[in-house]
């Protein structure tokens, strides 16, 4: 069963938004961020323009995580980015 792009974008949420306050997480959220990123984009589910600018570097952040020897220092340093992700996400209304 697909996800429509809300969950996907809940479930996206929920995982940076805790990146972002507990400046911890593991290799297999990383791997789904990544999942849920590619799939918006194949698809093109998403239809808010500022969200669809920060997919690739969303991609990217995860793509680093599962690769770098500390996780938490590779989110430590992307916190800001990832406030800039989650506000980016969860505004009033997605399209």
């Amino acid at each position: 069963m697909t996800k429509n792009v809300q969950n996907q974008l809940d479930l996206l949420y929920d995982i940076l938004s805790e990146h972002s306050e507990e400046c911890c997480g593991s290799v297999a959220e990383c791997q789904q961020i990544q999942r849920l990123v590619k799939s918006m984009i194949a698809e093109e589910s998403v239809t808010d323009s500022v969200l669809q600018r920060h997919l690739p570097a969303i991609y990217d952040y995860s793509r680093q995580g599962e690769l770098v020897q500390n996780l938490d220092d590779h989110i430590e340093s992307n916190r800001e980015n990832l406030q800039q992700w989650v506000n980016a996400i969860n505004p009033p209304t997605i399209g």
